[in-house]
């Protein structure tokens, strides 16, 4: 069989399921309203009307003929769709503005309707059944592209190297299909190092599109080499920018864009923060039977994207000019934002274990998130999980059904202060998991960078045990991720940002603060400055209330920007 009829058969049974919504076929009164917002084409036998990895700017509905839907694996160009009379083209790249995953060729000339993306953009924010329609299939397609297991990336990585790590969870999560090969289990490792001119030690190694090689790349290279990131002028002045892409930052980027505020967010690594890591949420309202962090953040920057807003990812905040508004963000890439009121989502992340070379085995052995990569690395072997709070448990559960043993250590006597019910419940009747309590980790063991071993002190009793573990997860208390904001608006002692109410009166007149008016509820001690979500001093370290603060401030941004608007 061919390699473009393996494609065919696998796409088959992708599309098998949900075929109908992921290809639907519009109806003569849907084409008639598609119709006024494009321009017919006529299409010529094998024209390409689309390049994979290339930026386009058109939607193509066809009224005649038929268009080939053909993806990449990493030697082939395989067919995985034909589109005929009443087919439209497009995923989610359509409405990120992002390089596009597929490459569309004419099979039999006829006439198309091309309709340009901020059309597009338009249709699904004011016509509610091609809305549903459109987005659905969007959603569709792309999540068929990345199950596909193809895509024109190849990364060579080793299970035992942090940045091989680092750049699978990067392409995963951002939803990127890639060919992953690991080279302990590859035999003909020699040959692909040889045409490449490449060796062990240049691992992590990603090829691109079978042009570029990357040696141990940057997340930034890769956001390039990819095309990830809309094409944006930098020097637009924004309503809102939003540092951080989890919960609170998605929230308040679907909120803004939906009341028509121009909307920037940029993101370090990708979409969901740090609850994008979550193995599965039990306890988030609407989702009775969970969700994965990776599968609500997805939902909710597609929100965000259908609006309007503008999300650049690998993308890392610098510094925050505070000294005039408009507001200017630095980046470390070297560009600046501006904004005219701006949202600090940067959240938060898992506080370092005081031990000697603990970050020696950082990816290696030691790790501060327990997605499904993490968890190939440690299948059938026994790990230790630091942390008594929701995401402990949750990583717990998960991993448990891989994992031959599971110790769980947390400092206190118990679960309860900590954990939801439900997570401990579920804990005490998983047998593979074992909770250690009044217990910490001492000491961490490795030859070069491979975890070998750890051990723990019971602080009732003083006893010291070490135990062959390979497999460390550290989810205990929150760093705030602030120490881009330098001076510029006023932290609490642990570095959280006060706001509001927690803002006292010597905050204010430390701060230079200029308004008759107190700040708002979610405001900083800066104007039309605002914080919301895990980076936010005394807010409920909890999804549910990151998203509840996130679209709370909008209002809130609402009234800064009419101030400024407003006459002295």
């Amino acid at each position: 069989m061919s390699g473009a009829q393996q494609e065919q058969v696998v796409a088959s049974e992708l599309l098998e399921r949900r075929r109908e919504q992921m290809f639907p076929k519009l109806t003569p009164a849907q084409m008639a309203r598609l119709e006024s917002h494009g321009r017919r084409i006529d299409t010529r036998d094998g024209e390409i009307l689309a390049e994979a990895g290339t930026r386009q700017s058109h939607v193509f509905v066809v009224v005649s003929g038929s268009i080939e839907v053909r993806t990449h694996d990493q030697a082939n160009e395989l067919l995985m769709f034909v589109l005929t009379a009443g087919d439209f083209s497009g995923e989610m790249s359509t409405l990120r503005r992002s390089a596009v995953l597929a490459t569309l060729r004419v099979r039999e000339g006829g006439v198309a309707l091309a309709i340009e993306t901020e059309q597009i953009r338009l249709i699904v924010q004011t016509d509610a059944e091609l809305s549903e329609l459109l987005m659905r299939a969007f959603i569709l397609r792309r999540v068929a592209l990345i199950s596909s297991g193809g895509g024109e990336i190849t990364l060579l990585g080793s299970r035992h190297s942090a940045n091989s790590l680092r750049l699978r969870e990067f392409l995963t999560r951002n939803g990127q299909p890639f060919h992953y090969t690991a080279i302990e289990e590859d035999a003909d490792i020699g040959a692909m190092f040889e045409r490449l001119h490449i060796q062990a030690s240049d691992i992590p190694v990603v090829v691109c599109r079978g042009e570029q090689v990357f040696r141990n790349p940057s997340n930034r290279d890769m956001a390039e080499c990819l095309g990830m990131n809309p094409q944006l002028d930098d020097s637009r002045l924004y309503d809102l920018l939003i540092i951080g892409a989890g919960p609170a930052g998605l929230a308040a980027a679907v909120y803004a864009a939906s009341e028509g505020l121009q909307v920037r967010i940029v993101e370090t690594t990708a979409p969901g923060g740090q609850a994008g890591t979550s193995s599965r949420i039990e306890n988030y309202l609407g989702f009775p039977t969970g969700i994965s962090g990776g599968a609500l953040a997805g939902r909710a920057l597609s929100q965000a994207q259908k609006f309007g807003a503008s999300l650049s990812v690998a993308a890392e905040a610098m510094s925050l000019n505070c000294s005039q508004r408009p507001y200017s963000l630095a980046l470390t890439d070297g560009s600046v934002l501006r904004g005219r009121s701006v949202l600090i989502a940067s959240g938060a992340q898992y506080r370092t274990l005081a031990i000697d070379n603990l970050d020696r085995f950082l990816g290696a052995g030691v790790y501060y998130a327990a997605t499904h990569l993490e968890s190939q690395l440690c299948r059938d072997e026994e790990i230790a999980i630091v942390g008594g709070g929701n995401s402990a448990g949750q990583a717990a559960v998960f991993l448990a059904q891989s994992c031959r043993q599971v110790h769980l250590l947390v400092r206190g006597a118990g679960l309860a202060e900590s954990m939801s019910n439900y997570l401990i419940r579920r804990i005490e009747q998983t047998a593979n998991i074992q909770l250690h309590t009044r217990t910490q980790i001492t000491a961490v063991e490795g030859s070069g960078d491979r975890l070998e071993a750890i051990s723990w002190v019971n602080s009732a009793d003083g006893q010291v045990q070490r135990h062959s573990i390979a497999h460390v997860f550290v989810m205990t208390g929150a760093m705030p991720n602030t120490p881009w904001l330098k001076d510029c608006v006023v932290l609490d002692e642990d570095g959280f940002v006060k706001t509001g109410p927690d803002l006292n009166a010597q905050d204010l007149t430390a701060a230079h603060w200029s308004l008759q008016r107190a700040p708002h509820s979610m405001e900083t001690s800066l104007p039309g400055v605002f914080a919301a979500g895990d980076v936010r001093a005394q807010s409920v370290k909890r999804i549910a209330s990151a998203v509840g603060e996130g679209s709370i401030c909008v209002q809130f941004v609402h009234r800064a920007l009419q101030e400024m608007s407003s006459p002295a």
